[in-house]
């Protein structure tokens, strides 16, 4: 589906091939009005603003804002080491729809999955879609805290998905010792996100299990 692919340039650093799309974005999403309604805020920012200004709230937002990061799987695991495997899981999603994403593009980067979505079979995008999108309106709410223009975006995807968010448990935040303890390669010496992956694709959870009983 194209409008994935709209929703993730909008989630990309401002350039200025991003703001001579606006009106193309706008016709991709208008088969989606109420998703067209929440983007609009941002197209018209995008249009409006000079480059600078646009960059600088970009980094504002994203980069120095840990609670609005795009890096899905930091608001599930923290710095925990868990979070290296399940990178490792959905990095075997990605390559078993040929999609090898760069060196320097981590997993769990939002705009980055949503260029996999794009390219998946509407089930398949669905499904994922589904599993993501507690993270996804997580992050939306804390952008809307903060009357970004950004939160529409992430609300849009929370239209698409078939399935009804449900709340997420922020992970604890750890003290520098443990934070090195964590980055630290592992007892065969070698970093989680070096190791190779099983031969069998794992199920990528987005949203922490909660125990059979």
């Amino acid at each position: 589906m194209r409008i994935y692919q709209a929703l993730s340039a909008l989630l990309c650093y401002p350039e200025p091939d991003l703001i001579a799309a606006a009106d193309d974005i706008r016709a991709e999403v208008a088969a989606e009005p109420r998703i067209a309604r929440l983007l609009e805020p941002l197209l018209l920012s995008l249009e409006g603003e000079d480059l600078i200004t646009l960059q600088e709230r970009y980094v504002q937002t994203f980069d120095r804002n840990p609670s609005h990061s795009l890096h899905l799987f930091e608001h599930i695991h923290g710095e925990d080491r868990a979070r290296g495997q399940a990178m490792v899981d959905l990095l075997a999603e990605y390559q078993a729809q040929g999609l090898e994403p760069a060196a320097n593009e981590l997993p769990d980067y939002l705009p980055l999955f949503l260029e996999f979505l794009a390219q998946c079979p509407p089930e398949e995008a669905a499904r994922l879609l589904s599993d993501a999108v507690h993270v996804i309106a997580h992050v939306a709410g804390k952008l809307a805290d903060s009357h970004s223009h950004y939160a529409g975006v992430l609300q849009g995807l929370v239209l698409l998905s078939p399935v009804e968010p449900e709340a997420l448990t922020v992970p604890p935040v750890r003290d520098m010792d443990e934070m090195l303890e964590t980055f630290g390669p592992g007892a065969d010496g070698v970093e989680p996100l070096l190791k190779p992956a099983r031969p069998a694709i794992a199920p990528v959870n987005f949203y922490p299990q909660r125990p059979q009983g």
